[in-house]
């Protein structure tokens, strides 16, 4: 029993520490429209005064027929007026209430559109780490979902203000006549509320378990229907493996949902049944006192109005504000993503990236291990990089060559020791200015579902508009010769996600990766696994004119074929995070070591 108790009771403080997440929400939806906000409140602060009105009226509407009817007195001629009143507020509630939902839908686009701008701006400034950890993941997750599903709240919140402008005019009339009454309305609906709060919490806590099992349905959902995967699907035979495990995940998310909706039916029926007591009860006491002549049949049509809208109102006041409370739940994701802050930053003191870069790239004792993780992938690492030098990193997947360049470019931050650009500290520097001067394709880069001129243009996105300096990216990957043959040019949509797009190779969309580098006009250029998915002839094309490219520049490559690292500078091999062996081609294959081996291996596929 106690520790029912005890679980009741922090349900309890979650859901009141919760509701300081409202203040907040409240200042996003005012900064989202402030015209909007206003006339939402406005409109329904009005609407909440009709009801009282339109009971008043009907009170004096019926004191005077009983009266003229029971004394046989002449026609009242007020009676036009109270007509014309209660003609004017029910015109005047349809009128609100129409202005209302337009208000609140205007008021929802634009709060839509301020969280999804918020959530993307803040997720651009968090650290990669971040992404590649399933907690962190799942929190986004539910955070984008806030973005929409959290919609709701705001009809919520202009309900609660329209609830309570509407109890407090109700409720007048019914204290005047009698305190003890509303005392008794209040009473029986409690357990209700809390009846409902209780199970809205039991809701959030089985909607946050089940946010890893709804995020593996929509992987399963999209890889048994995406153009990616259906090759291997069929070929392998996995249409009704998945179709299977999607099944039985969903069966278990359908159970779970199921048991507590037959709790929650049961027992709400249960107390909405004592709430419906209080209000017939007092609706029977004053009936009685109506019959013994203590009350008008107008102060019966009023207080019977009143205290039925006095029960509704506070029914769903206490709905209304435990469905707020739980939102507020929802809403600790949303305020948890954004309270997550980036460990690398900029420092308020920085000096700008070097122009040009004098010195080049040292690593001093640079360590790297990924959070909660013990083996290093860096380990101790000393390096030095110099000016107009082409470096090529080599070795087996896993020894940490594309961990190296994601610290150069400061995706990462050293887990111990220093990285230094022309003797000053990366971390000194501010991270955009020094982001610009370094240009990096990696393995797995992004297709976007986008026109040629942005696939380009996105690599130095301020010069989009700049057709010739497009081209001469273009021209430099070899992606020139397949715009020429788009139907729209440089406007051709890519990708299948939309109306009109070309669907590319895997080649094809790696020469418009490279193209976004070479529109970088970086002093430092990465490429990793550059040509991985060309064929032989084009990436032979792209490093016969890799010198050229990279004149004047730094460039770091990463790749497995030899056939290609042999034209840079220097070869270093990395092997369990340090550095093995480094050298040129010659030197190293004339050493006999690992990487002469590994050549050796290649290149017997060839003969």
């Amino acid at each position: 029993m106690s520790e029912v108790f005890q679980s009741q009771s922090k349900a309890w403080r979650d859901r009141l520490n919760a509701l300081k997440n409202v203040p907040p929400v409240l200042r996003l939806i005012w900064q989202s429209s402030r015209a909007q906000s206003f006339g939402a409140i406005g409109t329904r602060v009005l609407n909440a005064l009709v009801p009282f009105g339109t009971l008043w009226v009907g009170k004096l509407i019926i004191d005077s027929v009983v009266g003229t009817l029971k004394n046989h007195s002449p026609f009242p001629q007020q009676i036009w007026l109270y007509l014309a009143l209660e003609f004017a507020f029910t015109a005047a509630s349809a009128i609100l209430g129409r202005a209302s939902d337009y208000c609140d839908a205007r008021l929802a686009d634009q709060f839509v559109r301020e969280v999804s701008l918020r959530i993307m701006r803040h997720a651009a400034s968090l650290d990669l780490t971040s992404f590649e950890d399933p907690v962190f993941y799942d929190k986004l997750e539910r955070a984008r979902v806030q973005a929409t599903d959290r919609i709701g709240m705001l009809h919520a919140m202009g309900s609660l203000i329209q609830q309570v402008v509407t109890l407090v005019s109700l409720s007048i009339a019914v204290i005047v006549f009698s305190p003890l009454l509303f005392l008794v309305l209040v009473v029986c609906v409690i357990p209700a509320f809390l009846g409902e709060s209780h199970f809205a919490f039991l809701g959030y806590s089985l909607a946050y378990s089940l946010t890893p099992l709804r995020r593996e349905l929509d992987y399963l959902r999209d890889l048994g229907t995406k153009r990616e995967s259906a090759k291997e699907l069929k070929v392998f035979g996995l249409g009704s493996y998945l179709q299977k495990r999607f099944d039985s995940i969903q069966g278990e998310v359908i159970d779970r949902n199921r048991k507590l909706l037959r709790k929650r039916l049961a027992v709400g029926a249960l107390l909405g049944i004592l709430s419906s007591a209080g209000y017939y009860g007092s609706y029977a006491y004053i009936v009685f006192r109506t019959l013994s002549g203590h009350l008008t049949v107008g102060d019966l049509t009023l207080l019977a109005g009143a205290l039925a809208g006095c029960s509704s109102q506070i029914q769903q006041l206490f709905s209304t504000f435990t469905g707020i409370a739980d939102q507020a739940l929802f809403l600790s994701d949303l305020m948890q993503f954004f309270a997550v802050q980036p460990k690398i930053r900029s420092k308020e003191q920085t000096v700008p990236a070097p122009r040009p870069i004098r010195e080049g790239f040292e690593f001093r004792k640079v360590c790297f291990k990924y959070p909660g993780s013990d083996r290093p992938v860096l380990d101790n690492l000393d390096f030095r990089m110099h000016p107009g030098e082409r470096i090529a990193l080599v070795g087996a997947n896993g020894q940490g060559k594309t961990t190296f360049v994601k610290l150069l470019s400061r995706l990462y931050e050293p887990t111990s020791g220093q990285i230094l650009l022309d003797g000053v500290d990366l971390r000194d520097y501010a991270i955009e200015d020094l982001q610009k001067e370094i240009g990096v394709i990696f393995q797995d880069f992004v297709r976007y579902d986008m026109t040629a001129r942005e696939n380009i243009g996105v690599g130095r996105i301020e010069s989009i508009q700049d057709t010739e300096r497009l081209l001469m990216a273009a021209g430099k990957s070899k992606a020139s010769e397949l715009i020429e043959r788009f139907p729209d040019g440089m406007e051709q949509m890519l990708g299948r996600r939309f109306e009109g797009g070309l669907d590319l190779s895997g080649g094809e969309w790696q020469k418009f990766a490279l193209s976004r580098a070479y529109m970088r006009d970086a002093q430092v250029v990465i490429l990793d696994e550059p040509t991985s998915a060309l064929d032989a002839m084009a990436e032979y094309e792209v490093f016969c004119r890799f010198a050229e490219l990279t004149q004047g520049r730094m460039a770091i490559l990463i790749s497995h074929r030899f056939s290609t690292v042999r034209m840079t500078d220097r070869i270093v091999v990395l092997e369990n995070g340090a550095i093995h062996e480094q050298g040129t081609h010659q030197q190293l294959v004339a050493q006999g070591g690992q990487y002469a081996r590994m050549f050796e291996l290649q290149a017997a596929n060839y003969r």
